[in-house]
């Protein structure tokens, strides 16, 4: 069962962005931005730990 689903999701991951590229490329984005205000704030949080 965990590899059917495991396929699945890679399927419909490359049905997405076979048919939006454009929003798939968004998503990526988002997810990029996300990080990299995730590892700012713990910069941040560490360097007035000092």
């Amino acid at each position: 069962m965990k590899k059917f689903l495991k396929w699945g999701a890679i399927a419909l991951l490359v049905f997405f962005v076979v048919t939006q590229p454009g929003d798939a490329a968004g998503v990526v984005r988002s997810l990029g931005d996300g990080l990299v205000n995730i590892a700012s704030g713990f910069s941040s949080f560490v360097t007035n730990l000092a």
